[in-house]
């Protein structure tokens, strides 16, 4: 055999940490959820070169952060954080830019923002645009090796070989959740099918017995009791049914998405004007609680358009790591002190019933002429 024929054990290598690098992404695309794959390959990153801290994000359609998802923190250390990236600085450098970024102490690079409050002191950083030819799926970052030496042109190289393997994953996992939200419209069809040809058949049913007990003018107190038995249980049955079709839909939606369907719901007339400015990520609750949370919104908005003739309104959600904020405020006619009551009725007590039932609080401002302002506070953490 000749040396020309011999394998090159470079190559050799190379070809067998690339595969080790694939066969890691894979098994992190078997995750689960996008959430669950994004965490699994932050954790293969660190992993592969030996980095302190590692991050994946997805960056959202209105250039901020859908995703974060960070390896080498505990989840105490990341709620002490002020607030999540928003894709400012060097981070959004990678994701604005594309630029693969190297860097011994990225405090010393003139794009650099800065930490926010409580967050880890780090220095190098290596930073990679998850890319498939010009598509945008992520960003990758790496601080500081666990050696605390600087990252080489060796680890650069890894970490793009990964993210070539994580775009494709990211990806896959994204036809994924789009595969589940069809199902959950078709699965809306077929409880709609049911529902009309169904239990509002059964509801027909009870309502003609019903009046066919007053027409015979007879004793119906004991066939009443049954009748009614038989229109609670209908009932029950429509509430299980839309429950179970809110909560799957909760837990694939971003608190935007699910204010955007609220809108929807409410037909919103062309004189006024709704803007919603919330994250376009996943909502830090349980799906009950961002049910709550879109209720107050429909009840709010609602009273918006049955009572101010305002031609504007506005839904702002923030949060940070201990509450959870919702202001809807609007420029109509707004009302006297001590007439709330009159103006919301019972959809009033049902917002601050909501609120409470998770632990928060519903404040309502308003002035004659001047429009109204409410404002929903909810603890982190504790729903």
């Amino acid at each position: 055999m000749t040396s020309n024929e011999t394998p090159d054990k470079e190559v050799t290598v190379v070809l067998g940490t690339l595969k080790n690098i694939a066969e890691a992404v894979i098994l992190a695309a078997e995750a689960g959820t996008l959430k669950q794959v994004l965490q699994q390959i932050a954790y293969v990153a660190k992993q592969l070169v030996h980095s302190r801290y590692a991050a994946l994000g997805v960056p959202s359609e209105h250039g901020t952060m859908k995703y974060f998802e960070v390896a080498g923190l505990t989840p105490d250390e990341v709620q002490s954080i002020a607030h999540p990236p928003i894709g400012r600085g060097l981070l959004g450098v990678i994701m604005n830019e594309r630029e693969i970024l190297r860097l011994e102490h990225m405090q010393d690079d003139p794009r650099s923002a800065g930490f926010p409050e409580n967050h880890p002191y780090m220095d190098r950083l290596l930073g990679v645009p998850v890319q498939a030819g010009t598509q945008l799926f992520g960003m990758l970052y790496l601080t500081d090796r666990l050696d605390d030496l600087p990252f080489t042109e060796n680890d650069q190289w890894l970490v793009e070989s990964l993210a070539g393997y994580a775009a494709l994953a990211i990806a896959g996992s994204r036809l994924s959740e789009q595969h589940s939200r069809l199902t959950l419209l078709e699965e809306r069809e077929r409880v709609g099918m049911e529902l009309h040809d169904g239990i509002i058949q059964s509801l027909y049913a009870i309502g003609m017995q019903l009046q066919l007990l007053r027409l015979a003018k007879q004793e119906v107190s004991d066939d009443l009791v049954k009748v009614t038995h038989g229109i609670d249980m209908v009932i029950e049955d429509i509430r299980h049914y839309i429950l179970n079709l809110k909560v799957a839909n909760y837990e694939q939606q971003t608190i935007h998405a699910c204010l955007k369907d609220v809108l929807v719901r409410l037909h919103i007339p062309e004189t006024l004007k709704v803007q919603i400015n919330a994250p376009d990520r996943q909502p830090p609750f349980a799906p009950p609680v961002v049910e709550a949370v879109c209720q107050i919104a429909y009840e709010a908005i609602s009273n918006i358009i049955r009572h101010s003739q305002a031609t504007e309104a506005v839904i702002d959600v923030s949060e940070d790591v201990k509450q959870f904020q919702m202001v809807v405020r609007d420029n109509g006619k707004g009302f006297a002190e001590g007439t709330t009551s009159k103006r919301g009725g019972l959809g009033l007590q049902n917002i601050a019933q909501r609120a409470r039932i998770y632990g928060g609080d519903v404040k309502i401002e308003s002035k004659q002429g001047a429009g109204t302002r409410l404002t929903l506070v909810l603890p982190i953490g504790k729903t």
